[in-house]
């Protein structure tokens, strides 16, 4: 039978099990949070977001998972800055073209502030610029994507929570913490 866990990575920690290539003091990585042997990440989520990641022991599963052909949706709350307009987001909703070629069309919509944990260190706030939330549903995973896409219909990312992975959510889960799911 396969393990899965569902963890709630913290923002700054490392989406692996050891640091391997930074000079000076090591950076928090997995390891210092899920002590359950034989599983690995089903993907990753880049150290400055947060959110669901999924370990398994399960090669096929960890593939289906991440491997972008089978094009499983993961859902994020992002916290952009400036007022997200309707024309942001029906290009989104339409794919954006980046560097690497045009996304996939997804789902976006404006939403309230999910009133979440707060962030350790806190986002950068500035006075004269509001900030507004999005939830952003891809199907893809592309190299810091969610960023680019934001960044492409002009609203940079302040902040980027992982919220779900297909069918599994980040609902009941505390940052850092995790728990197995049955599969």
């Amino acid at each position: 039978m396969s393990r899965i866990i569902l963890f709630n990575k913290p923002y700054g920690v490392l989406p692996q099990f050891t640091d391997m290539g930074t000079e000076g003091s090591p950076r928090p990585t997995l390891s210092q949070f899920v002590d359950v042997p034989g599983v690995y990440p089903a993907g990753r989520l880049d150290m400055d977001s947060e959110g669901l990641m999924l370990l398994t022991d399960d090669g096929r599963l960890q593939a289906r998972i991440s491997d972008p052909k089978y094009k499983m949706a993961k859902s994020y709350l992002v916290q952009v800055e400036g007022d997200v307009t309707d024309d942001a987001l029906v290009q989104l909703r339409r794919g954006v073209s980046l560097k690497d070629g045009l996304t996939l069309p997804c789902e976006a919509e404006r939403i309230a502030d999910p009133m979440l944990w707060p962030r350790d260190p806190p986002i950068r706030v500035r006075l004269s610029v509001p900030d507004s939330w999005i939830m952003l549903t891809i199907r893809e995973g592309r190299n810091r994507q969610v960023r680019r896409m934001t960044a492409a219909v002009g609203h940079p990312t302040l902040r980027l929570v992982r919220r779900a992975i297909g069918e599994w959510t980040l609902d009941g889960l505390a940052p850092g913490s995790w728990r197995e799911v049955e599969v």
